[in-house]
């Protein structure tokens, strides 16, 4: 049985750009809609210099409330150097 973690791809990338400056942020719902499989893309420029743990303990921290939300929380993060590669 699905039950819906009132979270939506929606809210999430809102979430994500206000809390986590957010230059680029992609948010699927791999649940079929039922917001509870999320796999996420974000570009910050927070996440300049850190390591990728402290990028990942960053984001946990941020999205705290949504996360214990849902069942799964895929997550790759980028500072925003990578974004400008010329």
């Amino acid at each position: 049985m699905s039950t819906n973690s009132g979270i939506t791809s929606e809210s999430l990338k809102a979430a994500i750009i206000e809390r986590l400056q957010a230059q680029h942020a992609e948010v699927e719902d791999l649940s079929a809609g039922c917001g509870q499989m999320f796999e996420v893309v974000i570009v910050s420029p927070l996440f300049e210099g850190k390591r990728l743990l402290a990028r990942h303990k960053l984001v946990n921290e941020a999205l705290k409330e949504e996360i214990s939300k849902v069942h799964a929380f895929t997550q790759v993060i980028k500072p925003l150097e990578s974004m400008v590669r010329f």
